[in-house]
């Protein structure tokens, strides 16, 4: 045999032996499986042994400015292994036990805990959960060192960890910031930022091998196939808390005043795109309002808001021709296109002959329909195009799960008729969410700039960004400078002397346009109206963009400029005060006397603000506060330091911050002098005792 031959000989015996091996690990681990797959699980349970997911922990949801809208606490569910104890140490402490029970879980007195203790163990039952109420990680410590449970291995206290999310300002921006949950067949499902940015907030959870040991708790066996859980990142939102808040009050004040069905308001940067406050009031059962419905993202009717898309789309067709001082004949208010199709003005009457800036300003129907029958009417597909071109025939593509995509009825559409022109230039036969209407409304105050509206700005791991996010461009310039140019005195004269006439006045000025659209109820026009308002301010130099929409109103009113225009004005009134840069030398000046330290003890901070004579509110009861400073008032809100996280500490004292950190346990170190202006470790991030943090002050 040939040296060739030999080693090809070698190889092969090597290669079936490998196989070999490889077949019988198989079928090895297929008898282990299948044939005794019962028999090992059995054993495993008798072991003590199971096969746990260990949860990620959630990231952080927050404002603008950094500050925390949404974070997890841990909380702790309560039980006990009645039976681990021994007769003398259960039989000493038992009663002392019911009696402090009765302190922290109210729903039973001290007899009660006592006699359901005794009775757990007289049935020699290993689990007995106390209550099923949660507590916080500071109530886990000191239940800890209550009698029985202070028996380190013989108490048998077991405290199951779960993690809640809490929200700082409670229900401000609730159906914005959403929430995720499991359905009946364990799906994800939820609503909003949570569960828009689910995958990010949540992290990816590990899992272990873990043996139940003396305590009836857990711990995980080193075998090497622990997966370390992946912690969600941090998603900062665009959302200004105070405009927010703004926002929410003005809305609901007007849903209450008219008894209307619900609300939304949008309140959106010009120049960026962010949306810096997005309301959604519905009401309940109980009359109440609460953040029930993303209507912000709801289809419906516009009504006459649409015809900031119909006039810019004239303005753009006439090139020119059109004059703002060219008349309209609108009539006595009724006005026949077709043998059943009749046009009508709200106003009894009619308008008469008006010239285009009044059909706009007065939001004449007959006068808008009529302009757009005889610039279109020969090429409606031309008036189409341009719904195109400013964005209405496509989804915004919006950050948050539950965007509809919107209704522009074409030529190939079977209801469409020598009518749907005209109607539809008014706003009828067509369908549209808010979020599109100040979408449009935003880049004729922009110069034409079309931006996707934004909510979020960037995810990021303590502190450090992983993405950023910013306003997508969908166009340029969505019509002339001639065209942005005559929607602005428009917009203007709506307000000075227009529909919206009601919300003039004010030290700046405001471009806008009304919209009251009669609602739909089995395919028939009814009484009851959408009624809506959008539009910029300041208009000489647009700062902001917004829409409110209120339906159903039915009482004190029913159009657009009565009821949704006043709450535009408020929260306008608000956004100029204290964020448009011409006011921002003024507002210095007046907040220049208070005091550095704006986060501490809440009860210190207030004695020291009322004896300053300085105007302070207060949003919560928790002991520990961060200020917020709007005009000449400082309006407290939680600053949460319990659980195993690390707390903000940014803007206490030092002497409060040392305070708080070192009874977290961890070891502080800092620089420089003054309150304290950051800290090393994150807000919000996994406490680990014994670790640094460095403050720094100034």
């Amino acid at each position: 045999m040939g040296i060739r031959e030999s080693i090809l000989l070698r190889v092969r015996i090597a290669f079936l032996l490998m196989a070999g091996f490889a077949l019988t690990v198989l079928g090895r681990i297929f008898y282990l499986q299948v044939v005794e797959g019962d028999y090992w699980a059995k054993k495993a349970q008798e072991n003590g042994l199971e096969y746990r997911v260990i949860k990620a922990n959630r990231g952080n949801i927050l404002a603008d400015d950094g500050s925390l809208l949404v974070t997890s606490l841990p909380f702790y569910r309560v039980a006990i292994d009645p039976m681990l104890a021994t007769d003398d140490i259960f039989t000493a402490g038992v009663d002392s036990l019911g009696i402090l029970l009765a302190t922290v879980f109210k729903d039973k007195d001290a007899a009660d805990h006592t006699k359901d203790l005794r009775l757990a163990r007289l049935e020699k039952r290993r689990y007995k959960l106390i209550s099923k109420d949660l507590i916080d990680y500071h109530t886990k410590k000191k239940i800890e060192d209550f009698p029985i449970f202070r028996e380190k291995f013989k108490g048998g206290g077991i405290f199951e960890k779960t993690e809640k999310r809490y929200k700082l300002f409670d229900e401000l921006a609730r159906r914005t910031l959403g929430f995720v949950a499991n359905d009946t067949t364990g799906e994800i499902n939820g609503k909003g930022l949570e569960f828009s940015f689910n995958r990010v907030l949540g992290g990816t959870d590990g899992q272990a091998i873990f043996q139940k040991i003396v305590g009836g708790q857990w711990k995980p066996v080193n075998d090497g196939s622990y997966i370390r859980p992946e912690d969600g990142i941090d998603i900062e939102t665009t959302l200004n808390v105070d405009l927010q808040e703004k926002t929410e009050d003005a809305l609901r004040k007007a849903l209450i005043q008219h008894n209307a069905k619900f609300g939304t308001a949008i309140l959106m940067e010009v120049e960026t795109g962010e949306i810096k406050a997005m309301a959604n009031l519905g009401k309940t059962e109980n009359n109440e309002y609460t953040e029930n419905n993303n209507y912000a993202l709801n289809l419906a009717e516009p009504g006459s808001t649409f015809k900031i898309f119909t006039m810019a789309a004239l303005l753009e067709e006439a090139d020119g021709e059109l004059n703002l001082n060219d008349t309209v004949e609108t009539g006595n208010g009724t006005y026949q296109f077709f043998e059943k199709a009749v046009m009508t003005d709200p106003r009894k009457g009619g308008h008469g002959k008006i010239n285009v800036q009044q059909v706009f300003e007065r939001s004449s129907n007959i006068g808008i329909s009529k302009l757009i029958f005889k610039y279109f009417r020969k090429e409606p597909q031309k008036f189409l195009d341009y719904m195109n071109q400013f964005g209405l025939t496509q989804a915004v593509d919006f950050q948050m799960i539950g965007e509809t995509q919107p209704y522009i009825k074409t030529l190939a559409d079977p209801t469409w008729s020598g009518a749907t022109l005209p109607w539809m230039s008014v706003g009828y036969e067509t369908k549209l969410t808010p979020l599109h209407t100040l979408m449009f409304c935003n880049a004729l105050a922009n110069k034409g700039k079309l931006l996707q509206p934004l909510l979020v700005r960037r995810t990021l791991y303590a502190d450090n960004t992983v993405d950023e996010f910013t306003s997508k461009i969908l166009s340029k310039k969505v019509c002339s400078d001639y065209t942005l140019e005559m929607m602005r005195k428009l917009m203007e004269g709506v307000v000075e002397r227009g529909t919206a006439s009601h919300i003039k006045g004010a030290p700046y000025k405001i471009a806008g346009k009304t919209g009251t659209a009669e609602k739909v109820e089995n395919k028939e026009y009814t009484e009851k109206h959408y009624t809506s308002f959008v539009g910029y301010f300041p208009s000489d130099k647009p700062k902001y963009s917004c829409i409110v929409v209120i339906d159903d109103p039915s009482q004190a009113g029913r159009y657009g400029g009565i009821v949704a225009a006043p709450v535009f004005r408020e929260i306008a009134d608000f956004a100029v005060k204290h964020y448009v840069e011409e006011n921002v030398m003024e507002l210095g000046e007046s907040v220049k006397d208070f005091p550095k330290v704006k986060a501490g003890n809440q009860q210190e901070l207030r004695y020291l603000c009322e004896e300053l004579g300085l105007f302070n509110l207060s949003y919560t009861k928790e002991d520990w506060v961060s200020g917020r400073l709007r005009g000449d008032t400082l309006k407290w809100v939680a600053n949460p330091i319990k659980g195993a996280t690390v707390p903000s500490v940014v803007g206490m004292s030092l002497k409060d911050a040392i305070f708080i950190l070192e009874n977290k346990g961890l070891k502080v170190s800092f620089s420089g002098k003054g309150k304290v202006v950051t800290q090393s470790l994150a807000i919000g991030s996994r406490l680990q005792k014994g670790k640094k943090i460095n403050l720094r002050l100034g």
